[in-house]
């Protein structure tokens, strides 16, 4: 693909160009084309077809990432990007029209779930072609890409309390602890006023558990307050939590606040449990490690028209290569992947994982119904500002993140994730809740696509940002790792995904990624509240 250099905004007279130098079709029988720049209107594209080249003239200004209608659709018929269904005509549509929110709807249609019929035996690497990266190995077998001491809040009411504890060691108190990450905080707002035992409980218990036992820590303390729903007794003997940081496995230190004597006792107590800590951690060092040892978390946020058209398709041929190697992927989010469901059924290795993400559908659809939302309510004002209409579009550009790998696993919300190479995990949408769940699953690094542009980070997992558009990057180069914008001027989608893997082994390895450069990824740990706040 290239882009061309004349501004179609400042044209001072319509012109004729090729469809291919102003827009991108990306399949045969697609109604609409995405514009690469802002197409002024008046510009008359010609689109190649069987009798001949046909004249598409924009009838009104179209901005960059924003689809332009190839032909004319009648009020209710469906409208295809991707060769797929992304919405419904709510008015009639002519040829050069701007198709967009104003005449785009989504109306419920049936997919038809056909099991398994696109996964394919994977061809792994040969030993010639496998890679390693630098992570920390640990006694239970697991690779981390970070070597932190977590402080993990069992209850809102310790929250100020762990962060107090791991704030106070800065970088000059680590200084001697060449192999320690840092100390970070895991708080949240939840921990009480929930039914034991009930749904929101449990979803607490196992994320916290996922984070306790995850390969980017190397030790951890738990805080609580001492009255809370959720004990940290309880939370130990649920999920059989030990301390892996020692030879001997022993139960995790524990501080409760009003057994302590207040906040600034267990602040003390707190410090110097992780000054104990802080030597036994650091005598793990990164060791040569196998790319099979990565789990990589696959988010996107901030998206735009050309997520599924450049940042999304580069972060799919990456996941292919890590499944190749033996590795793992995670793809979440499932309001983001509904009416792109089907794709994902028909890579299922069995029928059980197949049902089970038509299940996780169906539930998505029933608590809608409960609440009285709409799936539909994404894509948010940003991403529609970026060119997204409907959910459907959104969610077929999101799936693209995932590759063409078989389907290996579907997983609950924080569920540990057991199955290698490529799999999916039920969450809501919204980025530091899908990805606490994930990285509570075992995910050891985060990619992250976005195209308005997302500040995200996450610890202790490091999180790569891609970028789908140059203009967004060039905005925000101290945000994003890669652009992904440079496919459209021409670079091949290969190449740019051999950046990316490089990207990703060398931040697996301690390279930081921007958002740890600039601190960022404390305050997303957002664990899944179902609503059931007694």
């Amino acid at each position: 693909m290239t882009t061309q250099s004349i501004s179609f905004f400042e044209a001072s007279a319509p012109v004729s160009v090729p469809l291919e130098t102003v827009a991108v079709r990306l399949h045969k029988v697609d109604d609409v084309a995405i514009v690469k720049d802002t197409l002024m209107k008046g510009t008359t594209l010609l689109l190649a077809g069987n009798d001949g080249p046909q004249q598409i003239t924009a009838n009104s200004l179209i901005p960059s990432g924003h689809k332009i209608a190839l032909r004319a659709v009648a009020e209710g018929e469906a409208v295809r990007r991707y060769g797929q269904v992304i919405g419904f005509a709510s008015r009639a549509i002519a040829p050069g029209e701007h198709v967009h929110t104003h005449n785009l709807n989504a109306q419920y249609f049936s997919r038809d779930y056909e099991y398994g019929v696109d996964a394919r035996p994977i061809d792994y690497a040969p030993p010639a072609e496998r890679r390693t990266f630098l992570g920390y190995r640990r006694p239970s077998g697991k690779v981390g890409t970070r070597n932190y001491i977590a402080v993990i809040s069992t209850v809102n009411c310790s929250a100020h309390t762990a962060r107090e504890i791991a704030h106070a060691f800065t970088p000059e108190r680590l200084a001697s602890y060449p192999n320690v990450d840092g100390v970070i905080a895991i708080a949240h707002q939840a921990g009480c006023a929930n039914q034991i035992g009930g749904e929101d409980y449990v979803l607490l218990q196992r994320t916290l558990a996922g984070m306790a036992a995850h390969p980017n820590v190397g030790g951890y303390i738990l805080v609580g307050l001492g009255c809370e729903a959720n004990q940290i007794s309880a939370l130990v003997e649920n999920y059989g939590l030990m301390d892996d940081s020692e030879a001997e496995r022993h139960d995790p230190i524990s501080l409760v606040i009003q057994e302590e004597g207040g906040i600034r006792k267990t602040i003390r107590a707190g410090i110097t449990a992780v000054e104990q800590l802080l030597p036994v951690v650091n005598t793990t060092a990164r060791t040569a490690e196998p790319v099979s040892e990565l789990m990589v978390a696959l988010q996107c946020g901030g998206s735009d028209g050309w997520s599924g058209v450049t940042a999304n398709p580069v972060l799919g041929m990456v996941v292919d290569e890590i499944v190749r190697q033996g590795g793992t992927a995670v793809l979440a989010e499932t309001p983001e992947i509904y009416g792109a469901e089907h794709l994902l059924i028909r890579r299922a290795t069995s029928r059980d994982v197949g049902d089970k993400l038509v299940g996780q559908i169906h539930w998505w659809e029933e608590h809608t119904r409960l609440h009285g939302i709409e799936i539909d309510n994404n894509p948010s004002p940003g991403n529609k500002a970026g060119g997204l209409t409907t959910i459907y579009e959104k969610s077929l550009g999101a799936v693209a993140k995932g590759g063409t790998m078989p389907l290996a696993g579907v997983y609950d919300y924080a569920e540990p994730v057991t199955a290698r190479g490529f799999t999916f995990m039920d969450t809501p949408g919204y980025d530091p809740v899908a990805t606490t769940g994930q990285v509570a699953g075992g995910c050891n690094l985060v990619v992250f696509t976005t195209g308005r542009g997302s500040c995200f980070g996450f610890k202790p997992a490091p999180s790569i940002k891609v970028c789908t558009n140059t203009r967004t990057y060039d905005q925000m180069t101290e945000d994003m790792d890669l652009n992904a914008g440079q496919v459209l001027e021409g670079l091949p989608m290969e190449q740019v995904a051999a950046e990316l893997l490089d990207i990703v082994i060398a931040v697996a390895s301690g390279q930081p990624s921007k958002s740890e450069e600039q601190g960022v990824g404390e305050a997303e740990f957002i664990p899944w509240n179902l609503g059931g706040t007694l």
